[in-house]
């Protein structure tokens, strides 16, 4: 799907948040700037949280948000690099909750990493003012 503007990449967030069941595993790919926290910020508004309070995490590597539906962990792997980027943000932990969706932007950096959960994979193409091409795969 196509996105002319930051607007479109949001409400894209906002559509995917509907379709968001607990234990989900979203995977973002994509360059510096493509819109990855943008269509973040897009699933937490669609999930009824303050997108004010949405950031992307990458110092801190790991955000928790509570939603109403579920918890919501907003993983950044930008600064994480090699073999022990899922260590390095206690992947393995976090996938556990069943109850909550876990997110991770840069998510090229986990290899060809397999999940048990069902694992939704976002690849965003174009930057600058480039319209964006999404293309979501829902396994």
């Amino acid at each position: 799907m196509k996105s002319s503007s930051p607007d479109e990449t949001f409400a894209l967030g906002q559509g995917l948040a509907t379709e968001l069941r607990q234990g989900d595993i979203v995977l973002l790919y994509g360059g510096l700037g493509a819109g990855k926290t943008l269509l973040t910020k897009g699933i937490l508004s669609g999930l009824d949280f303050d997108v004010d309070e949405v950031t992307s995490p990458s110092f801190t590597l790991v955000n928790l948000y509570k939603t109403g539906q579920f918890d919501v962990y907003h993983i950044d792997l930008w600064r994480v690099e090699g073999p022990g980027a899922a260590d390095a943000v206690g992947l393995a932990e976090i996938i556990e909750d069943e109850k909550a969706v876990t997110i991770i932007e840069w998510a090229d950096r986990l290899g060809e990493s397999k999940f048990p959960n069902r694992t939704i994979r976002v690849e965003i193409s174009g930057d600058g003012e480039d319209p964006r091409v999404l293309k979501i795969d829902k396994k």
